[in-house]
């Protein structure tokens, strides 16, 4: 089977009329959140929880720790010499992920629209974006604003741990607590981004810091870090929570590592990105890719269905359709629009 068939498609999704492409099968929350338990289930999605992304993110996080990082005591004090060292190793990092997404997706075009879920390639003469070009755009916001912001909490953090400001533990001494810490890491990264973008959807907050990154209807890879630099704030402060739970630096730098790098993934604009001719790896972005498309669903991921709660999810289905037009319907009655 080729998958950069288009006659294959019909095996994973359907591309509409309009050129839109919808995966067959349809965002589903974690079975750790389905009642009655099912145990099965749970041992069935764990592997997918950790692999390949999450564990990939960990590694490149131990990496930077042990090898990329400056001497904990070398960082008690605030030195412009080691503040630039990891200024230069996320910025590159930042190009290595987000670069390679774009170069093998969109410059490449390797796979031209195959899997992609809008037809349409990033605008290149628009007036909405800065330099007429979504992608240019894209980067000056991501490397200009977002790096910067991620490694001003990297160095604050590091700072903090080397004068003994915040609660450490050490893995040889409480490895289970550690282990079990680092497993939750992901899952607390999707609380606290729900919980930072659900707000900045309120009122005028959209406008003054969040409308930046959703000029990108039609999302690539660089799009993931395209934000304002207030938006940079509220999403890097996840870390915050280190300043309070005992963890290793390790954690905090997980934690940094996710949010820095996989926003890339996450704004592919491709359901899957084709290996070869039988084997493709699955980007899993539909759902974030909604929110993108219709701005007032999906606001949070799939692992923690807290827009299944609030009634706020769409899956891609025509059922969801109706159920977010009546919604906003009876939003824009109450408010008497």
């Amino acid at each position: 089977m080729n998958l950069n068939d288009n006659m294959d498609h019909a095996l994973y999704g359907t591309r509409d009329k309009r050129g839109n492409w919808t995966p067959s099968k349809r965002p589903q929350r974690a079975p750790i959140f389905v009642w009655p338990v099912q145990p099965r289930k749970i041992l069935r999605w764990l592997p997918g929880y950790l692999l390949p992304w999450n564990t990939l993110y960990f590694a490149i996080a131990l990496a930077s720790w042990f090898y990329l990082t400056p001497a904990l005591d070398t960082m008690r004090e605030f030195h412009s010499d080691w503040i630039l060292l990891i200024l230069l190793r996320n910025a590159v990092l930042t190009i290595l992920v987000y670069g390679g997404f774009h170069f093998i997706l969109y410059v490449q075009r390797r796979q031209q629209t195959n899997f992609k879920y809008n037809a349409k390639w990033p605008d290149t003469h628009s007036t909405t974006f800065m330099f007429g070009s979504q992608t240019a755009e894209n980067v000056f916001w991501t490397m200009c604003s977002g790096v910067p912001v991620w490694t001003a909490y990297e160095a604050l953090t590091w700072w903090m741990y080397a004068n003994g400001y915040l609660p450490y533990v050490d893995f040889g001494t409480h490895p289970v607590y550690c282990a079990v810490l680092v497993l939750v890491m992901p899952a607390w990264r999707e609380l606290h981004f729900y919980l930072i973008h659900r707000v900045m959807h309120v009122g005028p907050l959209y406008h003054l810091v969040h409308k930046v990154h959703h000029k990108n209807v039609n999302p690539g890879p660089w799009s993931g870090l395209s934000a304002s630099t207030l938006e940079h704030i509220g999403y890097f402060s996840g870390v915050l929570i280190h300043f309070v739970v005992p963890s290793h630096p390790v954690h905090a730098m997980f934690q940094l590592m996710h949010a820095g790098l996989s926003p890339a993934k996450s704004h592919t604009g491709f359901d899957r990105v084709v290996v070869d001719d039988a084997n493709a790896i699955n980007t899993d972005n539909f759902y974030h890719y909604l929110h993108h498309k219709y701005f007032e669903v999906n606001y949070g991921e799939r692992r923690i269905p807290l827009d299944e709660w609030f009634g706020t999810d769409h899956d891609g289905s025509p059922e969801a359709d109706e159920r977010m037009y009546k919604r906003i319907k009876a939003k824009k009655w109450a408010r008497g629009n």
